[in-house]
């Protein structure tokens, strides 16, 4: 588990192809409310477009996921009650890149050049 020191969010980066779409379908019909109690909710969504620089093959489909904590996104993954949730992600898709991220939450009026610096330190 990593310090999320600065009190910000933290974030799960899921791209992926999909390899089922009803299967898939059954697991993102279900995220809309198993993902919030445990303190996540969907920020960003999006198809592929374009590969514009980076050498990490493209992906059909992005989606960004916003946790309170690492604990809340860790609660969400590790809950019992989900576990005939995620194997519906994992059959139906495939190239999956699952990464999480520290940040600050974006909604912040008070975002600022020392948020972006406490980023980019290791």
């Amino acid at each position: 588990m990593s310090e999320n020191s600065h009190g910000g969010k933290f974030y799960a980066l899921n791209m992926f192809d999909v390899a089922d779409e009803e299967k898939y379908l059954s697991y993102f019909s279900r995220l809309p409310e198993a993902a919030p109690p445990y303190g996540g909710r969907m920020v960003a969504l999006g198809r592929f477009r374009d590969n514009v620089a980076g050498d990490l093959a493209p992906r059909q489909v992005l989606f960004l996921v916003e946790w309170e904590s690492e604990e809340a996104f860790n609660s969400f993954r590790d809950d019992p009650d989900l576990a005939d949730l995620h194997p519906l992600r994992e059959s139906s898709t495939a190239s999956y890149i699952w990464q999480t991220f520290d940040g600050p939450d974006m909604n912040d009026p008070d975002l600022s050049l020392d948020d972006v610096l406490r980023v980019l330190k290791p």
